[in-house]
């Protein structure tokens, strides 16, 4: 399925761990536009049909859940209050179950296909930085600059490790790089927009850098395009 937009998009996509969320925010800061966190959307999603007792292999209830979706993004400042069905629900989006439940979730197509619409809503002027996994292949793939973030799954692991640990949360490091190698598994080999980058995107990998030295990366690809230079 085609896309067509006039507005400026940058599409970062990578597996789960490899700064995908922090990065797009920063450079969506810098640039002064919109950013659209994809992954929310299926988290949202899991997280909506685990309070209804829905089954995550029950495809067409949570197609349903997904079309339904009751989700409101309010942006404070640096950072965005997420409201399902009125309730503020940004950090339960966040554990590991659930987290672990979307990846089930992306897998099925008619979930895919009732978020899409939704996700290129999101494409708005002065310009749209897009996380996710298959925002350069499927959302946006006309997108005129596409970065793939990558890192070993070592690195990912010991990242949301120490996230966790920080807000007094305890996680096996082993377990946390077995749940990252399953998940990652899951997100390439499904049949509908398997986790790669896109033919055209730019490969990072992001295990010995910097944040800032990724931001910097990207900001100078964007400058190269031709596109907007930071404020």
């Amino acid at each position: 399925m085609s896309q067509q937009t006039d507005t400026a998009v940058i599409a970062i996509d990578g597996p789960g761990g490899a700064g995908k969320g922090t990065i797009s925010r920063l450079v969506a800061q810098d640039l002064g536009w919109h950013l659209l966190d994809s992954g929310a959307l299926y988290r949202l999603t899991a997280l909506a049909a685990m309070r209804r007792e829905i089954d995550m292999t029950n495809a067409a209830a949570l197609e349903s859940v997904a079309r339904e979706l009751d989700v409101i993004f309010v942006s404070e400042g640096e950072h965005t209050r997420i409201m399902l069905e009125g309730e503020d629900v940004s950090t339960d989006i966040r554990n590991e179950h659930v987290g672990g439940c979307a990846s089930q979730v992306a897998s099925i197509t008619g979930v895919r296909e009732a978020l899409l619409a939704r996700q290129r809503e999101f494409a708005k002027m002065p310009g749209l930085v897009a996380d996710g996994r298959d925002m350069g292949t499927v959302v946006f793939p006309e997108a005129p600059l596409k970065i793939f973030l990558t890192a070993s799954a070592e690195e990912r692991a010991r990242r949301r490790h120490d996230q966790l640990r920080e807000a007094g949360q305890h996680a096996s490091l082993s377990s946390l790089l077995k749940e990252i190698e399953a998940r990652d598994a899951r997100d390439m080999q499904r049949t509908v927009a398997p986790l790669k980058p896109a033919e055209d995107a730019v490969t990072i990998d992001t295990t010995e850098l910097s944040i800032p030295d990724v931001v910097a990366r990207i900001e100078a690809l964007l400058s190269l395009r031709g596109l907007k230079s930071p404020q």
